[in-house]
């Protein structure tokens, strides 16, 4: 639902990792509009997006849309990079299982006649000055992401391996640091992150979940303040804003599904009182009747001198008829019969 729709020439498509890489004038000492982004950023921004990508968890071991944003504050070196290892570290604080840490580094060349020099790391000044500016960004186990600009007419395969094999001690001494922050994604996402539970009910199930007119449905997501999205093969999410809400709203729907069980005891509400007896919920939507005759192992002339509506009590399901009607007995509970629910 909040995946950014892309519409691209080839179709529409929705893409769940959005990477925004912000860079204000301030971040070089300069005055300027803040406007929308540039080409550059809209760039920086992709680049850095793919270093992440290939470690990035699927939908379905995580499904929630990721947003990531890179606000630069100072820049003098390779900001891009810098996103790369920020938005990691990021998103494994945030909980997010990356297969992997990753990190980028930029490296220049200084180049005279047959002679070079590759830099790690370059300085603004020496991107300037040097005569090429290769971004290289991965794992301790691979290269995720490369970008290169050069300004002289071309370079050599033996600069190519000097400048990856530079790249890649560099890399490798930049995830070190910080392994020593954070080294793996923590295994419980923040108390402030939004949650997102998955589960699966039989598809016959789900119109007594939605209830008659989005009846029941309603009523949980306004209760518990969650979202439930319901598919055909009875797959539920269920998204909140805190764990609570969300187990409380599957807490819920597991008691609608569930089915009521002869000789076990529920705790239910009285809901309405009849000359003949009193109905009682003891799961949403399943209402049973307790009779007159097995209210109280005592004589029981009115059901208001025992019952009153809103009452919760303790009920044992003697039978459940073909057509779905519950017949329940708080007589038996009293006397010791039945399980607990």
């Amino acid at each position: 639902r909040d995946a950014q729709i892309i519409d691209a020439v080839e179709g529409e498509s929705k893409d769940p990792f959005l990477f925004h890489y912000n860079f204000p004038p301030y971040s070089v000492g300069e005055a300027g509009r803040m406007m929308g982004p540039k080409r550059r950023e809209i760039g920086h921004g992709r680049l850095a997006k793919r270093g992440v990508l290939a470690v990035k968890p699927s939908m379905e071991e995580f499904p929630y849309v990721l947003r990531v944003v890179s606000e630069i504050t100072e820049s003098n070196g390779s900001s891009s990079m810098a996103s790369v290892c920020g938005s990691s570290l990021a998103m494994m604080d945030a909980g997010v299982p990356l297969k992997a840490p990753v990190a980028g580094i930029a490296m220049g060349l200084v180049k005279e006649g047959d002679d070079f020099v590759v830099l790690s790391d370059i300085l603004g000044d020496e991107d300037h000055l040097g005569d090429m500016d290769f971004k290289v960004a991965g794992s301790a186990d691979g290269i995720s992401a490369l970008q290169m600009d050069i300004k002289i007419d071309g370079i050599t395969e033996e600069i190519m391996k000097v400048a990856l094999a530079q790249a890649k001690q560099g890399r490798l001494h930049i995830l070190g640091e910080m392994n020593k922050a954070l080294g793996a994604a923590r295994t419980e996402m923040s108390e402030f992150a939004p949650r997102l539970l998955t589960m699966r009910i039989h598809p016959d199930k789900i119109r007594e979940v939605i209830g008659k007119g989005g009846s029941v449905i309603r009523s949980i997501t306004e209760e518990t303040g969650t979202t439930i999205d319901i598919t055909d093969d009875g797959t539920i999410i269920i998204a909140s804003v805190n764990r609570a809400a969300a187990d409380e709203a599957k807490k819920r729907i597991e008691m609608i599904v569930s089915d009521v069980e002869p000789g076990r005891i529920y705790e239910g509400k009285v809901a309405k009182l009849m000359d003949f007896g009193a109905f009682v919920t003891i799961l949403p939507g399943k209402d049973g009747l307790v009779h007159v005759s097995q209210i109280s192992n005592e004589r029981v002339e009115k059901v208001s001198d025992k019952l009153k509506e809103g009452d919760i009590v303790k009920v044992k399901v003697l039978e459940v008829d073909k057509q779905g009607r519950i017949r329940l007995s708080m007589k038996a509970v009293e006397e010791g019969e039945g399980v607990s629910a």
